[in-house]
């Protein structure tokens, strides 16, 4: 698990209006800390720490330490909301979690060794991610910050699938624990479509009757 600190403390002026206010002030984030045996909490994050950790793709995998006025919680991120257009954020989420119980959460998935693959560079195919995160299921302390495969040996026409996945000790596919009819394709690699001379003319000769 990657180290991430966070600094907050209890938000008790509530309501758009405030949280608006808040953010004007350019120095705080609103946000919202639940889950566990303890009620939800209103708070506000140090804005610049937060920030400088959303930059890395492992904080949204990652247990972090939350420290509202001096007291620490084990949190996750569980939503961030966004200005439409402006590189703000402008409120967060962040569930609380219990070293004793497993949490679920999407974490990325990782390709290696393109550069070496046989169906890529020896057989002339070509690499289709199908999905970019992969749920799961563990205790906190063996939560990956992201999932890898390796497919410098993978050969053209070959599609992985979750059960192809090597995941870590105490770590669990949350769609693989639904059944086999869960064990979705997370890439492949195929043939390069290359368009005959012969189509590119009749396309050609189509927009020029069109016209």
């Amino acid at each position: 698990m990657s180290d991430f600190i966070l600094k907050a403390s209890v938000r008790n002026d509530l309501g758009k209006g405030a949280s608006r206010r808040l953010r004007r002030a350019n120095q705080q984030v609103p946000a919202v800390v639940y889950g566990g045996e303890k009620g939800a909490l209103s708070i506000s994050v140090e804005k610049t720490a937060f920030y400088k950790a959303i930059e890395d793709e492992a904080f949204f995998s990652s247990v972090i330490k939350l420290v509202v006025d001096g007291k620490e919680e084990q949190v996750v991120v569980r939503d961030l909301q966004r200005h439409p257009f402006k590189p703000l954020l402008t409120h967060a989420d962040f569930l609380r979690v219990d070293a004793t119980h497993e949490i679920t959460m999407n974490v990325p998935l990782h390709v290696t060794g393109e550069e070496k693959c046989v169906g890529i560079k020896d057989q002339g195919g070509e690499l289709h991610v199908l999905a970019n995160e992969v749920a799961i299921s563990c205790l906190p302390k063996d939560l990956p910050d992201y999932l890898e495969v390796d497919i410098s040996t993978v050969e053209l026409g070959t599609t992985l699938h979750l059960s192809d996945l090597k995941l870590p000790a105490g770590v669990s596919s949350v769609d693989l624990s639904h059944g086999e009819d869960h064990d979705n394709a997370v890439l492949s690699i195929t043939k390069v479509k290359v368009r005959s001379e012969e189509e590119g003319e009749g396309e050609g000769e189509e927009s020029t009757s069109a016209e």
